[in-house]
């Protein structure tokens, strides 16, 4: 975040505060878009979560490669690239005179530099997927080869995600604050608790962005984000964050609304790492005794679909295992009565966020049902639910939407917040990593269903893509399945 004018920072001061009901700027070159969930810092590298590379993903920060809305992996920083018999080596053409926004020129050197910081300096959990990299090497400025020290199928689609981010040596050194990238955008101002800015890079190596400016802006409540579209405050809502709500848009001409489906699953997690949630009967007793139609339809007013496991149906492996553990709260009660747990308590630990308050709502109604005592806490997302659930993990269960691509993965790390740990899931992984696209289709189906008869977790929902916005604006994904709210693909309507 470079030099910021004190007329920028007094317009986002008072024209751009979370819940006002103040009108976006006029500037037809800038666009407002607001969202739920706000980045606690700009550095993904160190903070899991997905606010930030929601929003520096694919816009501030680059890959040699991305996805795109079909699940298909494009090339981006990489022109082309070529993938040995043997499937160890990867070899890239980069594309030629890219900068960053800092005017460091891009070459094989930061390629190299960054896929080796994911190893050397990375602190969140997705920096394994950098773990089959045996080498990088710089063969000119504008090629290098990537050895991988096992096949892997999993390793170029990942370099789609936040782990794929290209980063130049002198541009790493305030990353919470100052992110440096070869994106169309730069983050010129940021406003805690409000908004960010995103001015246009002038050293863009790609097509010019639709919108010269970007705000985006951040709302704790539903309600005061909705409101901001009605009240013309913002252009966009990036996800409508309560959908009893959609009527109101889609009877108004001055919006269109669009319903897609993402890959984010919202989970009923369970702390494997401790009593009785370690033991399957409870766990299986706790997804029986939850009618999850009921659920969609009561707090997400019945938009999004019902899923048995951790795949959602845009991925290749997709099976239909809504089935196993269906609702059956006669036979929740005997499972917890074998399991010795008739007077079960549990705490339920959920980000402040509204799909996770409503839903947590009808959990507790529908264990207590199966007497099932169950206390909601709140927590301050994502500073205090990352520290809390997501580190130390501190819960008994808690509910988040998961919405990294083809994280099904996660049920292999016995580390990760959930603490399931199952030797047969993690060779599963393995084999379906190293196989044929035969063999891993089949594997990763294995692995679904494992999780799903393990109830390794509770699978409420698949969150659908809601968006409204003003017709003026174009472009927006229809599917949301990359961890980025890609602004690239932005147009005016009509162009």
């Amino acid at each position: 975040m470079k030099r910021i004018s004190l007329f920028l920072v007094a317009l986002l001061v008072t024209g751009c505060s979370a819940g006002s009901t103040a009108s976006a700027p006029r500037d037809p070159n800038a666009i407002t878009i607001g969202f739920s969930a706000e980045p606690a810092n700009f550095d993904f590298t160190r903070t899991d979560g997905t606010a930030i590379p929601q929003a520096l993903l694919y816009n501030v920060y680059e890959g040699l490669v991305k996805l795109d809305e079909n699940g298909q992996v494009k090339p981006l920083l990489a022109e082309s690239w070529t993938v040995s018999p043997d499937r160890l080596s990867y070899e890239f053409s980069l594309r030629p005179d890219v900068s960053f926004s800092n005017g460091s020129p891009f070459t094989a050197d930061n390629v190299k530099f960054s896929i080796e910081r994911v190893k050397t300096a990375w602190g969140i959990s997705q920096k394994s997927k950098m773990d089959a990299v045996s080498r990088v090497e710089v063969l000119a400025p504008t090629k290098v080869r990537v050895v991988l020290s096992r096949p892997s199928n999993n390793w170029l689609f990942d370099m789609t995600t936040r782990v794929g981010a290209m980063f130049s040596p002198d541009g790493v050194a305030d990353l919470p604050n100052d992110p440096v990238g070869t994106g169309p955008y730069d983050v010129a101002a940021r406003n805690r608790g409000s908004s960010i800015t995103l001015k246009a890079n002038p050293r863009y190596w790609g097509a010019k962005p639709a919108y010269e400016t970007v705000y985006l802006r951040y709302f704790k409540d539903s309600t005061a984000l909705n409101n901001a579209l009605l009240s013309n405050g913002i252009d966009v809502v990036s996800a409508v964050a309560a959908p009893d709500s959609m009527p109101q848009f889609e009877n108004d001409t001055r919006f269109n609304v669009t319903q897609g489906i993402t890959n984010g699953e919202v989970v009923l997690s369970f702390n494997g790492r401790k009593a009785p949630l370690n033991d399957v009967r409870v766990r299986r007793a706790l997804t029986q005794g939850i009618d999850r139609r009921v659920l969609l339809d009561t707090a997400w007013a019945g938009r999004g679909e019902l899923i048995g496991s951790m795949v959602p149906r845009t991925d290749p492996w997709y099976t239909d295992l809504t089935g196993v553990n269906a609702y059956n709260p006669e036979n929740a009660k005997k499972l917890l009565a074998e399991a010795g747990q008739q007077n079960l308590n549990l705490r339920l630990r959920i980000p402040n966020l509204p799909y996770a308050v409503t839903s947590a709502q009808v959990v507790k109604s529908e264990l207590n049902k199966i007497g099932v005592g169950v206390t909601i806490e709140p927590l301050d997302f994502p500073a205090v639910w990352l520290k809390s659930v997501f580190t130390e993990h501190d819960f008994d269960m808690s509910i988040i939407q998961h919405v990294e691509p083809r994280d099904i993965t996660t049920f292999g790390n016995t580390k990760y917040y959930w603490g399931y740990d199952s030797p047969k899931v993690r060779r599963l992984l393995a084999e379906a990593d190293r196989g044929s696209p035969e063999q891993q289709v089949s594997a990763m189906r294995e692995v679904a269903a494992t999780l799903a008869d393990d109830a390794a977790a509770c699978w409420l929902f698949l969150f659908p893509n809601l968006i409204a916005a003003k017709k003026k604006v174009g472009g927006l994904p229809l599917n949301q399945i990359s961890e980025s709210f890609d602004l690239t693909i932005l147009r005016r309507a009509g162009s």
